[in-house]
């Protein structure tokens, strides 16, 4: 009597069984259309299966509910965020070009077409501790980065790195997501120049140590 492979599943439409890596992946897909364009609160379980072309109980074969799914996303979001920056940081020693790469990382990420930030920055869920402790983690883990930069760089205690960091953070957050909401009539370029400028300005005012 044949037996379906254990890494494979039944989906409907859109390609058939698929390895289970490769399914879950297609899950994830969906589900991302489905919050960005509802929400959290809005979308429901139904909607992501019928976007994936499975059955419910193949999507619950993977995620064992809403919030786990949601999570699951917001966890590949935030570490895309975070790698970026990391990427930011490593990609020259010269910091005013550092300072430009960090800033055009956040507004690389808001302009991607998924729309993933918003499960980043504009989460109708930050209520949930869960998913509070993920958004978090994005700030608190791109300041790390760059604070140790500044430490480095500057030879200021750990909590005056920090507090800097976490300046820069937000300024690259904040006005990216203006930037793409409501800056109508400026290219990114244009957006990350004038932004960059800024923080150049000020962070270049702490002198280098030998």
């Amino acid at each position: 009597m044949a037996t379906t492979p254990p890494d494979l599943d039944n989906a409907r439409p859109r390609g058939g069984r698929l390895p289970r890596r490769e399914r879950r992946a297609q899950l994830l897909e969906s589900a991302l259309e489905v919050f960005v364009q509802h929400g959290y609160h809005a979308a429901a379980m139904d909607d992501i299966a019928d976007r994936a072309g499975v059955s419910k109980p193949v999507l619950y074969q993977h995620f064992p509910g809403k919030l786990e799914l949601y999570l699951a996303l917001l966890d590949s979001s935030c570490d895309a965020v975070i790698e970026n920056c990391r990427a930011a940081l490593d990609s020259t020693h010269d910091n005013k070009q550092r300072v430009g790469a960090a800033i055009e990382a956040f507004y690389d990420y808001v302009a991607k077409d998924t729309g993933a930030f918003r499960l980043v920055f504009e989460s109708d869920l930050t209520n949930e501790p869960a998913v509070r402790q993920h958004v978090e983690r994005v700030t608190s883990e791109c300041a790390e980065l760059i604070a140790a930069v500044i430490h480095d760089d500057t030879g200021l205690p750990a909590p005056a790195s920090r507090l800097l960091a976490v300046s820069l953070v937000g300024m690259a957050q904040v006005s990216a997501r203006f930037w793409l909401s409501e800056a109508g009539g400026l290219e990114r370029d244009q957006a990350t120049a004038l932004v960059s400028g800024l923080a150049w300005r000020g962070i270049r005012g702490y002198p280098l140590t030998d």
